[in-house]
């Protein structure tokens, strides 16, 4: 089973220093894998103004029987 995180990265500043690196080895070592992002604002004339960076994680399933 996953579970999934889901950070939110403004894309004003977020192209032009390449904070995404960062962003992706912070939760690489923390357990985490990225598998991709998803835009979640728009402004006007259909600009991206924010996507959510997505990382996935598996965890045991528990047996409750």
């Amino acid at each position: 089973m996953y579970i999934y995180e889901y950070v939110e990265v403004g894309l004003s500043n977020f192209l032009s220093t390449n904070a995404h690196r960062s962003i992706i080895n912070d939760y690489a070592s923390k357990g985490w894998r990225y598998v991709g992002s998803v835009p979640n604002r728009t402004g006007g004339y259909g600009q991206l103004k924010s996507n959510d960076l997505v990382f996935e994680r598996y965890i045991e399933e528990s047996s409750t029987s």
